[in-house]
């Protein structure tokens, strides 16, 4: 079966914003087998949350795992944050699929270009360049992307700047080899609750903690870091910049 890939991201993207103590943006790349994420994936996250809340209609968000809060609340006792956190790392660890991650530092970005590029598009765009790879290594020639909304204009732009990448190529790509491959995008709101955003989602913070202090302890890290794409030659699936 194809690959289907999901797309989220952690950070805010505006170079603007203050973000002294989490000057980092990141995208992150959720690629599995369909076949795998229908009968695999799917079940065991929503198998998780019956455990846990006798429903699949809870979206599994890392914010608000973190701090306890909205559905997450019962994680402030320690026996149950205890449990609840063996099981997410249970889903992370053994679900089968790969993950590509560009994190962007805002901070060095802004400090080393006069003209920096919009940390987003900036991010896409490498994400873009080793998917490719990925997609030519097992021969598939089209595949669909699914990010989350953020609105009208937001999504407009996002969607140009990939437009511009799998047409027209990059610095290190050329557009040819880009177009060799049927790339779609579309979005799909949070509400929709799909379990391919909740996993890049639950893969997004700790790889971007990773970045920040790659010596500080990080456990969540060490569950997805063999998930981590790795192609041929330089090509490798998490991609720090500058």
């Amino acid at each position: 079966m194809a690959v289907v890939v999901y797309l989220d991201e952690v950070g805010n993207p505006t170079l603007e914003a203050e973000d002294r103590d989490f000057p980092v943006f990141a995208v992150v790349l959720f690629v599995c087998d369909s076949d795998c994420y229908v009968h695999q994936v799917v079940p065991a996250a929503n198998r998780l949350k019956f455990q846990f809340f006798g429903h699949e209609g809870v979206v599994l968000h890392s914010r608000d795992i973190r701090k306890a809060q909205r559905d997450f609340g019962f994680l402030t006792d320690s026996e149950k944050r205890t449990a609840f956190y063996e099981a997410i790392n249970a889903l992370m660890g053994g679900c089968d699929y790969r993950l590509i991650a560009v994190a962007i530092n805002k901070t060095q970005l802004a400090a080393r270009y006069v003209y920096p590029t919009d940390p987003y598009e900036l991010a896409l765009t490498f994400a873009l360049e080793r998917l490719l790879p990925l997609l030519e290594g097992i021969g598939q020639n089209a595949v669909r992307m699914i990010a989350e909304k953020r609105g009208r204009r937001e999504d407009r732009e996002l969607h140009n700047a990939f437009q511009r990448v799998v047409t027209t190529g990059t610095q290190f790509v050329e557009g040819a080899r880009f177009r060799q491959v049927q790339f779609t995008l579309e979005f799909i709101p949070k509400a929709m609750n799909v379990i391919g955003h909740q996993m890049a989602d639950l893969a997004a913070y700790p790889i971007a903690r990773h970045v920040l202090d790659p010596s500080k302890r990080n456990p969540a890290f060490e569950i997805v870091r063999p998930k981590i794409y790795r192609g041929p030659g330089w090509v490798r699936g998490l991609k720090i910049f500058p």
